[in-house]
């Protein structure tokens, strides 16, 4: 009999382009050897040009897929994306606080393309509710200040933007920045607090980067779930977002999806 792979669910919306959300999540999660399993919160009608509509799922959809997945298979971390309103970031909040597995949570605010995915009346309790439940908080610059008032311009103001995060109640912060203006590299920052790690790597001139931070977050869940630890889950999932930056590809008229198979057509 084949070996069970390790478990990982993710708690996001549907991007019916396949690029970012629960269907990024779960292409990373196959790429990289575990078992994904999805809770649906929206579901999108996206492309490659942006979002032209989201509904959310309700509360009771939400907290029955939950408990389906975790009360019978079981889970060793949970990823979070696209949970669009304060209702659904408060249930969720709820249900991770009662599972002993590892949390990612990626508080997505907006999409590539400059779409909203999350009401500003969610924004309180993403920090009063989410964040305190995370083991791992992965913010871009955007979501930084949209949760904080940090606005980073230079790589030092990360260290404000992660001890503003953490302040929050997240064990350990990610910043991510991928949108610094300047630079030849995608410099990040990692830190609990106490020990910092910076993780820097070509910064490549494609455009086609849709569903990178659901990318990252489910490439470091999957990591937490086989058992490594934090910086050693974080520094191997942005040596594969990396890649599958690089490798991004053309889709539609406008912005296209990492490739998250890259390593398979290497």
């Amino acid at each position: 009999m084949t070996a069970r792979p390790p478990l990982v669910l993710t708690v996001a919306g549907s991007d019916s382009g396949g690029g970012a959300g629960i269907q990024a999540d779960l292409k990373t999660m196959l790429a990289l050897g575990v078992h994904g399993m999805s809770v649906l919160t929206a579901v999108t009608a996206q492309n490659s040009r942006g979002v032209q509509g989201a509904w959310e799922l309700p509360e009771e959809a939400v907290r029955a897929q939950y408990r389906a997945v975790v009360d019978d298979i079981g889970v060793q971390a949970v990823k979070t994306g696209m949970l669009a309103s304060a209702g659904l970031v408060e249930t969720v909040a709820e249900l991770l606080a009662g599972t002993p597995a590892p949390v990612v949570v990626d508080p997505v605010g907006v999409s590539k393309h400059g779409d909203s995915l999350l009401a500003a009346s969610a924004l309180e309790s993403v920090r009063t509710k989410l964040l305190p439940v995370a083991t791992v908080a992965t913010p871009n610059l955007d979501e930084v200040a949209q949760l904080t008032g940090v606005h980073v311009v230079y790589e030092s103001d990360m260290r404000v933007a992660a001890e503003a995060i953490l302040s929050y109640g997240a064990h350990w912060a990610l910043i991510k920045g991928g949108h610094l203006p300047t630079g030849r590299e995608a410099v990040d920052l990692l830190t609990d607090g106490t020990e910092e790690h910076w993780l820097r790597a070509p910064r490549h001139d494609n455009r086609h980067t849709h569903g990178t931070g659901c990318t990252l977050a489910s490439a470091v869940a999957s990591g937490l779930a086989k058992g490594l630890t934090v910086p050693e889950a974080v520094r191997q999932a942005k040596d594969y977002v990396t890649g599958a930056i690089a490798a991004g590809f053309a889709l539609g008229s406008g912005i296209g999806p990492v490739d998250h198979g890259w390593r398979f057509r290497a």
